[in-house]
């Protein structure tokens, strides 16, 4: 299984906002620091939005943020919204096939149980077990490292 370039973008995404936190991003510095065109970081910021997992601030002073903590994101909840489809093999799309087997094959059985190993990775990682090593993630994306001064 390869997953797709926007589930990729969404997930680098995510973790630019993450690492960027609390400041707003600018979608053209997302689009810059991956080396990917601001149309298709657009397309992509889109479902994410509709989904909660990033929110939009309009303005001048606008840009992308986390809709939600890092800690609550799995990989999984960006990659069901991403990918068009888990099917492994083409039983799994169900229609039309020439195989004699479908129904009581236990390809099927082994493949759907691949599927939820994966699934179950996804599930354990979130956004913020990505992005647990900020001050390296900031100097590589780009980002000027923000001093807080504590009185």
């Amino acid at each position: 299984m390869r997953l797709t370039r926007q589930t990729s973008y969404a997930v680098r995404t995510l973790m630019y906002c993450a690492v960027n936190d609390p400041e707003l991003s600018r979608v053209s510095d997302v689009a810059k620091a991956y080396g990917i065109s601001e149309l298709f970081l657009f397309k992509l910021i889109k479902p994410l939005v509709e989904n909660r997992l990033l929110e939009t601030v309009r303005g001048r002073h606008g840009g992308i943020r986390l809709g939600q903590p890092a800690a609550e994101i799995t990989l999984l909840d960006v990659v069901k919204l991403t990918e068009e489809s888990f099917a492994l093999a083409e039983c799994f799309e169900g229609g039309d096939t020439n195989c004699p087997l479908v129904g009581g094959c236990e390809l099927n059985g082994a493949l759907t149980e691949a599927l939820e190993a994966f699934f179950g990775v996804l599930r354990s990682y979130t956004i913020a077990d990505l992005t647990d090593k900020r001050r390296a993630m900031r100097s590589r994306l780009g980002l000027e490292m923000v001093e807080l001064e504590f009185n």
